[in-house]
């Protein structure tokens, strides 16, 4: 009876010494590094993730600053309406204000004899009508007239022509108007021109 020997084949002694030379080997390390690849490609998406959110962050501040910016636009231009329409008859009104200042001049040029005479009481009361009801209109559009006398001196709305001696108010205070002044809302059409008391010399 002849000895049998078991078949080898060259494949298993291949496979053999490859996984004589596998051992001790890391598992991580026996698949080819596809388990680093997997690793690295986890760490790829995450920093894409973080950029999109940088980006998003980014788009979101930009949108605040535009709607800020839009808002404040709005506000501007809502504000020169106002303004435009508040302030349309600035130039009228200081025109008018000429009428106003004839009117009244008309009146003081008038002697008190005349005033008195009967005969004139028709003409002095239209002019002094036709005064009434400016100042009646101007009260209407927002014109008014500046206070003055017996205030002190405002630079903001008086303008100092001269200086009046006096014991009888303290000094930097308006004795004397010469020409009324006159708001519209709240801005200057024109200063008071005022005399203003000192101390005698």
């Amino acid at each position: 009876m002849s000895d049998t020997k078991p078949h080898t084949n060259k494949n298993d002694k291949l496979d053999e010494a490859a996984a004589a030379e596998l051992e001790g080997v890391p598992d991580a390390f026996k698949d080819g590094g596809r388990d680093n690849d997997a690793a690295s490609g986890e760490a790829s998406q995450d920093e894409r993730i973080a950029a999109l959110e940088n980006e998003l962050a980014e788009a979101k501040q930009q949108v605040l600053y535009a709607q800020a910016e839009t808002q404040n636009v709005r506000r501007r231009l809502e504000k020169d309406a106002q303004d435009a329409r508040a302030y349309a008859a600035t130039g009228f009104a200081r025109d008018m204000l000429s009428v106003s200042d004839n009117l009244q001049r008309a009146l003081a040029a008038i002697p008190t004899e005349i005033k008195n005479e009967e005969k004139w009481q028709g003409l002095i009361g239209g002019i002094e009508a036709t005064g009434r009801e400016l100042e009646t209109v101007f009260e209407k559009n927002g014109i008014k007239r500046v206070p003055a006398m017996g205030l002190p001196l405002d630079p903001n709305h008086h303008q100092a022509m001269i200086e009046v001696p006096t014991d009888a108010e303290e000094p930097g205070t308006v004795v004397q108007e010469m020409q009324a002044g006159y708001v519209i809302k709240d801005r200057l059409l024109r200063p008071a021109l005022v005399g203003v008391a000192k101390k005698p010399d």
